[in-house]
């Protein structure tokens, strides 16, 4: 560690004791533009036998329990680090230096188990039905789900999964070090959207670390300093698993996709089923080809969503284009054409003015109407052909009494007609 490095750390150390407390907030909120000290701060977690290491975990804590959320913030990116090194120091078996580290991991979960009256808390999560779309799935997309009994029984019921209560900690043992670590780390996701990149490179290589130092696969990562195996729980590589996901589209792609890479290899060893299935339902779901590079900023999954409001095609058949085309205004003028050909048919036009263009009174429209429209089907009558004549095309002269008699039935005493 470097001179430059111990000056910046003190002055950091000795910064926050003299700070008043109006000026907390205003303080909390420069931190996390203070790269130098974060980078200086992740290399004296990395030095276990660091003078340094003891008040700087003493510290965390009290930004941890000030109640502030920028300085609780602040803790938690550097919790994967912490995590590493008592793991790394545990497996090495030399407990007493890695005595603050815990201290702080205690402290933290101690905090975070209980609400500010000190009652005990129980997390609550509600897992989502595929049969409702969210901005993760639509149900269309899933394919035909059979409407039984059992399924629109289950229709619309949310299942909900508690933590807790969780016990209180004195220590870290072999029985309940993973316990307290998979609480920490899930945690640490809830605050995943706050977190710098720093904090989330330093979680892809820890998790690469922790599952493959031991097997033959640390060869080929060259990873040195912890030659012996690290357990792991199912229920921590499942948070792994989350915290990975989340660095995929946050600017971390290579990391995150040799992170994924290494958890689901110690799955498959210690054969999990949960990080199994965590594991390769991620990796299904990434893009094939994109997102090669990991320097381009935070990036988003692209999903479907339903329109909120239902879309009418504009050549809708609705009832009053039925109506404007059922009663169309013959505005024509007399020269021009008054029928339209659809092949051997002619459909006749119904005109609502007498012949002079003048309207008529409510007690002789339907007289000049039936009167007109007779006119009209006899010259239909008197234009169509019978295809079985000669090719001379005689017309067939119908009987005009019956075409009279169908169009005086079709007016009512109303004097309106009818269709």
């Amino acid at each position: 560690m470097l001179a430059v490095d111990t000056g910046v750390v003190e002055e950091w150390l000795s910064e926050f004791k003299t700070l008043p407390e109006a000026s907390i907030s205003s303080y909390a909120a420069s931190l996390k533009d203070k790269t130098a000290l974060i980078s200086s701060l992740y290399k004296v977690i990395q030095e276990p036998q660091s003078e340094l290491l003891e008040p700087v975990c003493h510290q965390l804590f009290e930004f941890y329990r000030s109640g502030e959320e920028q300085l609780l913030r602040f803790t938690l990116q550097f919790l994967p680090e912490l995590m590493w090194c008592y793991l790394a120091v545990s497996a090495s078996r030399d407990l007493q230096s890695s005595g603050c580290i815990e201290a702080l991991l205690l402290g933290v979960y101690n905090l975070e188990i209980v609400d500010k009256e000190g009652h005990s808390k129980v997390l609550s999560f509600t897992i989502p039905s595929l049969s409702k779309p969210s901005v993760y799935h639509e149900p269309s997309s899933i394919g035909s789900m059979a409407l039984t009994e059992g399924a629109l029984s289950q229709h619309g019921l949310s299942r909900v999964v508690y933590s807790g209560p969780h016990p209180q900690r004195e220590m870290l043992t072999a029985q309940n070090r993973f316990e307290v670590l998979t609480f920490l780390l899930l945690c640490y996701n809830a605050a995943l959207s706050y977190m710098p990149a720093m904090s989330l490179q330093s979680l892809c290589q820890i998790c690469s670390r922790i599952c493959v130092c031991g097997y033959p696969r640390q060869q080929v990562r060259k990873y040195k300093g912890v030659n012996s195996r690290i357990p792991v729980s199912s229920e921590f590589m499942v948070q792994m698993l989350t915290g990975i996901y989340y660095a995929f589209y946050n600017g971390e792609w290579d990391l995150a996709r040799k992170a994924m890479d290494d958890v689901l290899y110690r799955a498959q060893l210690e054969l999990y089923p949960e990080p199994l299935l965590v594991a390769n339902a991620i990796k299904a779901s990434l893009p094939q080809g994109a997102m090669k590079s990991s320097k381009e900023g935070t990036r988003c999954i692209q999903v479907e969503i339903t329109p909120t409001s239902s879309r009418i095609s504009r050549n809708a058949v609705t009832s009053m284009s039925i109506r404007g085309h059922r009663w169309k205004r013959h505005e024509q003028p007399e020269n021009g054409n008054d029928a339209t050909e659809l092949g051997n048919f002619i459909i006749p036009e119904i005109s609502v003015t007498s012949v002079a263009g003048e309207r008529t009174g409510n007690g002789e429209k339907s007289r000049a109407l039936a009167e007109n429209d007779v006119q009209h089907l006899q010259g239909v009558q008197e234009t169509a052909t019978d295809p079985r004549t000669d090719s001379k095309g005689m017309p067939e002269i119908r009987r005009q009494k019956s075409v009279r008699k169908m169009m005086e039935d079709g007016i009512n005493s109303s004097g309106r007609v009818q269709f």
